[in-house]
């Protein structure tokens, strides 16, 4: 559905969680406010490059703010599980970051993937729905690490990811 504009601001929990066997899996980034879910489908490519712009941000702003570093998150503490149900509300074409000093917090922007019909003669007035999501920067950490976890639970040679491997006999 384009032209969708959620926010969510602060919200309770935010994580990366996959779906279906290593090599077949759908990675969702998921947030929530109070009774709110929002599923979103992103690449798993999108899930590594998230958590590390993630860490990089918060490492400007620990070394800017020295008295006021960024807590390591109890991960074993924290519940970074998918909740049911999982409907995506889109396909993640583009993500971004945005740090909000007065309020101490990081916003998550994610932008739809838009796929253009060739048979279409004239485009179509639509812009891509936006989520927003607004979290701590101890909830941005852990979705950090959670991401980067979800990412190394894949193939055990990761270099066989979408390859195929050709054998000569």
């Amino acid at each position: 559905m384009p032209n969708q504009q959620i926010e969510l601001r602060p919200i309770d929990f935010i994580t990366v969680g996959t779906i279906g066997p290593r090599g077949q899996r759908t990675f969702h980034l998921q947030g929530g406010k109070d009774r709110t879910l929002v599923s979103l489908t992103i690449e798993k490519e999108q899930a590594r490059a998230l958590g590390e712009a993630i860490n990089e941000l918060l490492s400007k702003y620990d070394e800017q703010h020295p008295l006021s570093k960024t807590p390591m998150p109890r991960m074993d503490k924290l519940d970074m599980d998918l909740r049911e149900p999982i409907e995506p509300v889109f396909r993640v074409a583009q993500m971004g970051l945005g740090y909000d000093e007065d309020q101490d917090m990081i916003v998550l922007v994610a932008q739809e993937l838009m796929l253009i019909d060739p048979e279409q003669t004239e485009p179509e007035e639509t812009s891509p729905s936006v989520v927003r999501l607004w979290g701590s920067r101890e909830q941005m950490r852990a979705l950090a690490i959670q991401a980067d976890d979800m990412v190394s639970q894949g193939r055990a040679d990761p270099k066989q990811n979408g390859r195929l491997t050709y054998y000569w006999t």
